[in-house]
């Protein structure tokens, strides 16, 4: 059994020599790996073949089946339901969240003295964890000195995913939970429900009060447009549209409510966090990009008297740029599973029904074919006339299709705003080098090694 560094480049080197498609079986279960734009797309567009594949029933005991595990017509209307909680009014809203974390990022980084030299794989997901508690539940970790506990219980769960799935024998419910392991998490899952749960239960008792004092006050009051319903609770959870939801039709209850709300943390800080983590690492390595986006954001922010907001994020044109091309190399999400229940015709093959098929994002993005010279970091990449020309599936980072990353203008002005304050702040010096950072097989692309940054503090306003 490979352990899952091992794997890792055991998959990359497999998909290198047998480009642009293989297939290996996983015990009894077939599974075709593709990793070219025209497979991707004929994949990710097809409205019929949008089922998860096995991999994810292992997330079912904590995420139940919310957005990301469920399909069908309940993953339809979930969609549906849970779009408003990204509208304009509300994100707008969050940002203000984003600005608050950045500059508790930025506190404690001073506090440590004017040159640290930091891990920062933990500082980021710390700090995303809070924004995602923040923005999804309504509720601040900090205050409520929780945050090592449910973290590290995210985690667990989490690492034990990957666990099952490289053990066929595991696959079974029944013997997995006789295993410490799965003894062990089930206990984990019971801390991560509880404290769903108990946060759901308050925020109800605070809807009911709130409705009854100023019924006006309401989210869906029947003579407003929808930029006024979200205007008027921009610090709105997402929580609350889905409560909101509930207390209009029987299509969710407080099962259901848990379960999309511990899906928006599931997948909300990890992705975001190794966003984070690799940007700001691919700019602590290249100082004049760097220092390009440091200028921009010093101008915008002068402008702005030092205000930061959503006008602002949406300015910052190069530090996006920097961001996409992070997300290039590393991105959050490397790869997206599907099985398929009748056969799908890929470009050079056709695979038959009951295959699971993983659509390898870190290597479509890394293809020289559509890429030249794939490794080299050049944010100037995602200029508009270069990205006009390109293949649009050759770059999807949040997925694509009608399975795309629901949050994904969430993760992107989080991601932004976060940045900006480190860059204004700080000179950045990578000690631990991108291309020499150990990573593993997971839903999400993690390090499997601290990465550590050094910061230097900047004299500014």
């Amino acid at each position: 059994m490979l352990p899952t560094d091992k794997l890792w480049i055991a998959q990359r080197i497999v998909n290198a020599q047998y480009y642009p498609i293989n297939k290996v079986w996983l015990g009894g279960t077939p599974v075709i790996s593709i990793y070219h734009p025209d497979d991707a797309q004929m994949l990710l567009s097809s409205t019929k073949h949008i089922e998860k594949s096995m991999l994810y029933k292992f997330l079912h005991p904590w995420l139940g089946s919310g957005l990301l595990t469920t399909s069908g017509d309940k993953w339809q209307k979930r969609r549906k339901m849970l779009t408003p909680a990204f509208h304009f009014g509300i994100l707008q809203g969050f940002v203000e969240v984003f600005v608050e974390q950045g500059e508790n990022l930025v506190n404690r980084l001073k506090s440590k003295g004017p040159l640290v030299i930091e891990d920062i794989v933990p500082l980021l997901t710390e700090c995303t964890l809070n924004s995602i508690c923040q923005t999804a539940m309504g509720t601040s970790l900090q205050k409520m000195d929780t945050q090592n506990l449910y973290g590290t219980a995210i985690r667990e769960v989490s690492d034990n995913l990957f666990f099952r799935a490289l053990r066929p024998w595991l696959h079974f419910d029944w013997l997995f939970n006789l295993t410490p392991t799965g003894i062990r998490q089930q206990k984990v899952i019971k801390i991560l429900h509880g404290f769903s749960n108990n946060i759901i239960k308050n925020r109800k008792k605070n809807h009911e009060r709130t409705s009854h004092e100023n019924e006006k006050n309401s989210l869906l009051t029947k003579n407003d447009s929808e930029d006024d319903k979200f205007e008027r609770k921009v610090r709105m959870a997402m929580l609350d549209v889905l409560i909101t939801a509930a207390n209009e039709n029987a299509d969710i209850d407080d099962t259901g409510i848990r379960e999309e709300v511990d899906t928006f943390v599931f997948e909300g800080h990890d992705t975001t966090a190794m966003g984070l983590c690799f940007t700001l690492l691919l700019l602590a390595e290249n100082k004049k990009i760097q220092e390009i986006a440091r200028t921009e954001i010093y101008e915008i922010l002068t402008e702005s008297d030092g205000k930061m907001g959503m006008t602002e994020i949406n300015r910052l044109n190069y530090l996006d740029r920097c961001i996409k091309e992070a997300l290039r190399l590393f991105p959050s999400v490397p790869g997206v599973a599907r099985v398929i229940d009748e056969d799908l015709q890929l470009k050079n093959y056709l695979a038959p029904a009951g295959t699971n098929i993983h659509l390898h994002i870190f290597d479509l993005h890394r293809d020289p074919k559509f890429w030249p010279d794939p490794l080299v970091y050049d944010p100037d990449r995602f200029l508009p006339e270069k990205v006009q020309n390109r293949h649009s599936f050759s770059y999807i980072p949040f997925s694509a299709g009608p399975r795309n990353c629901i949050g994904q203008k969430f993760a992107m002005l989080e991601i932004k705003a976060l940045m900006a304050h480190l860059v204004y702040h700080f000179d950045m010096e990578a000690i631990d080098e991108s291309q020499n950072v150990i990573l593993l097989q997971d839903l999400t692309m993690r390090p499997g090694q601290p990465v550590r940054v050094k910061f230097r503090t900047r004299n500014v306003k």
